[in-house]
């Protein structure tokens, strides 16, 4: 449980420090795009903002997903 709750804390952590260090540098880049979502379009935001947003994302995604995934300690093989 204490491997799984690490696991979940680092992941959320890195994913907000890469966030933080995504946003300090996006500030100043001049090309920007916007996405077609189902009901509209987002705000013009820079591409390399939009690319590290899925960085982030995928980060917090796999690493919730590994906490979640991982066995249980009392369900290891052999203990019967």
């Amino acid at each position: 449980m204490l491997l799984r709750l690490r696991l979940l804390v680092a992941s959320l952590g890195g994913g907000a420090l890469l966030l933080l260090l995504l946003c300090l540098g996006a500030q100043n880049l001049d090309k920007r795009a916007s996405l077609n979502v189902g009901f509209g379009r987002t705000a013009e935001l820079p591409t390399g903002f939009l690319v590290g947003i899925a960085l982030v994302i995928g980060v917090i995604s796999g690493g919730t997903a590994t906490a979640l995934l991982l066995p249980r300690s009392d369900q290891a093989p052999g203990n019967e």
